[in-house]
């Protein structure tokens, strides 16, 4: 087994820290890939304040978000953060036929220039590790320089996200079955 949550007893005082800020702060909760952090209390701190900025904070309408970490789960075939985020993004509004055809990695049919923008952006920069030219100025247009930086920066955090469940092999709540083949 590569992953076991620390007991609280077995965490160290920095360690306590960390969790009970998270705990404290908008999620709620301390969630895996924090605990997966805990390792190192710094990267966990750093990294879960980062998480609750581009979660919760940034310029981005929540179903924008959504989609952007929805694309990042498929690309990584990250299956608990699939499963998380597929709630969020029925939540946010976004179409069950448009997350399905992310899962299927098929291009969703997306009516909104800006989800349409976010998807490609966010499957560009996954794919190929780079924006075009064009589409890049579409982006900026349509999200602001801010937006197109917050964008990049939940596609970064949800890559370690997704990154760091693969790693450590982080299953699915119980009762929950994978959705996404590979």
């Amino acid at each position: 087994m590569r992953f076991k949550p620390p007991a609280r007893e077995e965490m160290t005082e920095a360690q306590r820290r960390v969790v009970d800020a998270a705990i404290a702060g908008k999620r709620g909760t301390a969630p895996a890939p924090l605990l997966a952090w805990l390792a190192s209390s710094e990267l966990a701190d750093r990294a879960q304040r980062l998480g609750e900025f581009v979660r919760y904070d940034t310029t981005l309408p929540p179903a924008l978000s959504e989609l952007a970490i929805l694309v990042t789960a498929r690309f990584w075939t990250s299956h608990y953060e699939w499963h998380a985020h597929k709630r969020e993004a029925l939540k946010a509004g976004i179409d069950p036929a448009v997350i399905e055809a992310i899962a299927e990695r098929k291009p969703p049919e997306l009516a909104d220039r800006k989800a349409q923008l976010v998807y490609e952006v966010s499957k560009a920069l996954h794919e190929t590790h780079a924006v075009p030219p064009s589409l890049f100025a579409a982006a900026e247009e349509a999200l602001g320089r801010r937006g197109l930086v917050e964008l990049i920066g939940i596609l970064g955090y949800y890559t370690l996200i997704s990154m760091t469940l693969n790693a450590f092999e982080i299953g699915l709540p119980d009762g929950a079955a994978p959705e996404l083949k590979s």
